[in-house]
């Protein structure tokens, strides 16, 4: 090799350093898959059992099963010689700027050829732009703010539905209620003030206007607060005929233990999950929150429709020793589609990976969601994402709308 041909090989090698862009590998080497969650913190739990819903997922991709779904069939991924997937987890604390450290480090030096994240939509927000700067596929699993696939981004895919889809059925579900006879005048809006808060009250407020629907409340309040005692003297002086609140974890069950000490007993609550669908949110509080509706893009008790539905959740049982819900069921499709769009690539390169999620198109029935099918629009956004509501009585949550897989009539109001 002359000098010349070794200085331009040096300058290429240090180009891809500074780039980031994953190298080479070597024959039947892993297929590192990054996967960003709060695995400690506050939202700690969500972690833990994001981490679960993909591993089963993962189970499911590397071995042969008797489950129809995308990669149950084969051991691995079959167009890249059975190379199996391994899943490098990163913990965002809850932050959107450790999130963006944790992104680039997983890129950089573990090699990740996408990324699925993040439960937080700040955090989904900033590790997104992380992505499409290194030309990585994002494949945001269960972040539901409307404005994530509002940013032009080519490598951003989301396969569940976004609260704007979500909060659409919310009040189609009150105005079937509303035909059935039921007085439903007031809403009381109550949303923590990060991207996720923020952006579903906004679409909420639009569609009670649209609705015909008053606010009499409409409550911002910082996320993890030390004390809700003030909004909640709010929420008991306006007296909503619906309660909808986007919280999380922590404060999902702060807003509970306030009411109660505050004697503040909502007419009905519907949420926008989040912390209302959390075991330790229903595990500690769940016994006041009897009656609650939330929107879901997940129906566990459909099971004996769907066989997968089942099969699935006995096997993430095992793992986590809790039932599938809202949040892992997204957590686990999503790393099932990502992993069936890197088998009809045949390639871990940046842009033939974002191409074959760009032409994803599976059948509803081959999901074990409600969904008619996962297929992205320009945007990246899964618009084929069909969105129940279900309530919570006893230890479940009953599918309640719509009817076409409703697998019981709704309780309203819930605290009559």
């Amino acid at each position: 090799m002359n000098r010349r041909d070794l200085v331009l090989q040096l300058g290429s090698m240090a180009a891809l350093a500074v780039s980031g862009a994953p190298t080479a590998f070597a024959a039947g080497e892993d297929i590192v898959i990054g996967a960003i969650y709060p695995m400690s913190g506050p939202s700690a739990q969500a972690g833990v059992d994001a981490k679960h819903a993909m591993e089963t997922a993962q189970q499911i991709i590397n071995e042969v099963q008797k489950i129809d779904l995308p990669g149950a069939e084969n051991a691995g991924i079959k167009s890249l010689g059975g190379r199996r997937i391994r899943l490098v987890f990163a913990d965002h604390q809850v932050d959107p700027q450790k999130g963006r450290a944790e992104a680039e480090r997983l890129i950089t030096q573990e090699k990740a050829v996408a990324i699925v994240g993040a439960f937080h939509s700040s955090v989904s927000a900033t590790v997104s732009t992380v992505c499409e700067r290194y030309g990585v596929p994002y494949l945001c699993a269960d972040s539901t703010s409307p404005s994530l696939h509002r940013r032009n981004l080519k490598f951003f895919f989301r396969p569940s539905p976004h609260d704007e889809m979500f909060s659409e059925a919310m009040f189609d579900f009150l105005d079937h209620q509303r035909k059935q006879g039921k007085s439903i005048q007031t809403i009381a809006l109550f949303y923590e003030d990060t991207i996720f808060g923020t952006d579903s009250s906004n679409i909420q407020r639009k569609l009670a206007g649209q609705r015909g629907y008053k606010v009499v409340a409409d409550i911002k309040y910082r996320a993890n607060s030390p004390s809700l005692s003030a909004e909640v003297q709010q929420l008991k002086s306006a007296n909503p005929d619906v309660l909808m609140p986007s919280c999380y974890t922590t404060d999902a069950m702060l807003l509970t233990n306030a009411s109660t000490q505050l004697g503040y007993k909502p007419r009905s609550i519907v949420a926008q999950a989040a912390g209302y669908v959390e075991k330790s949110v229903l595990d500690a509080v769940g016994d006041r929150l009897q009656g609650m509706i939330t929107r879901a893009a997940f129906a566990l008790d459909t099971a004996g429709r769907r066989p997968s539905i089942g099969l699935v959740n006995q096997m993430f049982k095992e793992r986590s020793g809790r039932d599938l819900n809202d949040q892992t069921s997204r957590e686990f499709m999503g790393l099932i589609v990502l992993a069936d769009a890197i088998e009809r690539a045949g390639s871990l390169e940046g842009e033939k990976l974002r191409a074959a999620l760009a032409a994803t198109d599976i059948p509803g029935e081959r999901t074990i969601m409600p969904w008619s099918r996962v297929k992205f629009d320009a945007s990246g956004q899964n618009t084929f994402a069909d969105v129940v509501l279900q309530q919570y009585r006893g230890k479940d949550f009953v599918s309640i709308f719509p009817t076409a897989v409703a697998m019981g009539q709704a309780v309203w109001p819930m605290n009559g």
